[in-house]
């Protein structure tokens, strides 16, 4: 259980910079092209990021969420990651099909802050949380 306690809150900080790393690759990439054209032959434009990002966000939001909602018993908490989570694959997978590129900028910002907002919540209930300084919980 003490692995657990120094875990939750390793996963939770780790998603959430994963988090402002989609946010900041959508709203600030746009501008380092526009400025900078050689970035785009380091392939930091491609779509493939948004995938790669979603690799580690689901693995580790997942951890991170379910091992703080057994200690602090805040389902919306979780709800609202995975609520995050689904919102980042919608716009990563149909976001620039469906809608174009502001679509896309707008779900992943969305989903990224929804993502961000339930791992700084998650961080907060477990630091807070009575089961924090106990191990019986």
């Amino acid at each position: 259980m003490m692995n657990q306690m120094l875990t939750t809150p390793a996963a939770d900080k780790a998603a959430i910079s994963l988090s402002f790393a989609c946010a900041f690759h959508c709203l600030v990439l746009p501008v380092l092209v526009s400025l900078y054209p050689s970035v785009m032959i380091a392939g930091l434009q491609d779509e493939r990021i948004h995938f790669a990002l979603l690799v580690f966000v689901i693995p580790i939001s997942f951890f991170a969420l379910t091992m703080g909602c057994r200690q602090h018993r805040k389902l919306p908490v979780v709800g609202l990651g995975v609520a995050g989570i689904i919102i980042l694959i919608l716009s990563a997978l149909l976001g620039h099909e469906v809608g174009g590129e502001s679509l896309e900028v707008t779900g992943t910002l969305l989903g990224s802050g929804l993502v961000a907002c339930s791992h700084v919540l998650n961080f907060k209930l477990c630091v807070s949380s009575s089961c924090g300084a106990r191990h019986d919980c």
